[in-house]
């Protein structure tokens, strides 16, 4: 049976949770914490399931001060318990495709014939359906669905975090020799826990009411 928690604590840690621009770097996130985080992640949906991206976990602190050059000097780059760089599968193709239907075929005990239909459908829309650069830019849009569920995991753990955009794409690639892998950097998230020194821990959140951002149709 599923357990779940309540409306009024989902709100009052996702209303706990900010873009964290402090952290104390003398605390780390435990191994248990870790663990459920990356499962997380693993777990986050994407278009047809085809899970276009690949998560990057910085520990080489050499590296992270190499990042930390190319993104704005932000100190959240080596300061944070972990550094996740968000990267996304360019020049999806046909072997992309078999390899989700194989382990569909896997985890499902079917027969990858069976899913021919399915195939011929992914098929017409990520790869007919699309050009080169589209393509990219859709897998690329798959990512920030599993940045988002990173987040809110993090808040539900009492875990700060902080998505990050202000990073220079190319050079991180360069650094984590993405291209080669066919792969690109999309976006960066660091997690850990708040400086206590952080003045916008402590900032109202600045949100537009409902009436702003709702529409009843």
């Amino acid at each position: 049976m599923n357990t779940t928690i309540t409306p009024e604590q989902l709100i009052a840690q996702l209303s706990w949770r900010y873009a964290t621009k402090q952290f104390d770097p003398k605390r780390k996130i435990s191994g248990r914490d870790w663990a459920a985080l990356e499962e997380a992640l693993r777990l986050s949906p994407s278009s047809c399931g085809l899970q276009p991206w690949t998560f990057i976990v910085v520990k080489d602190p050499a590296m992270r001060a190499k990042l930390r050059s190319v993104s704005w000097d932000q100190a959240q780059i080596v300061d944070a318990s972990h550094l996740v760089v968000f990267a996304s599968r360019t020049n999806l193709g046909e072997g992309d495709l078999d390899a989700h239907l194989q382990r569909i075929a896997e985890v499902r005990g079917v027969a990858v014939e069976t899913l021919a239909g399915f195939r011929n459908m992914m098929a017409g829309t990520v790869l007919q359906g699309m050009d080169g650069p589209t393509r990219d830019a859709w897998a690329k849009n798959q990512v920030f669905i599993a940045l988002g569920i990173l987040l809110a995991s993090a808040a539900a753990l009492g875990i700060d975090a902080c998505p990050m955009e202000g990073f220079e794409r190319d050079k991180y690639d360069a650094i984590l020799g993405l291209a080669q892998k066919r792969l690109a950097s999309a976006a960066v998230a660091t997690l850990g826990y708040r400086s206590p020194a952080d003045k916008y821990a402590v900032a109202p959140k600045v949100r537009f009411p409902r009436e702003n951002v709702f529409l009843d149709a």
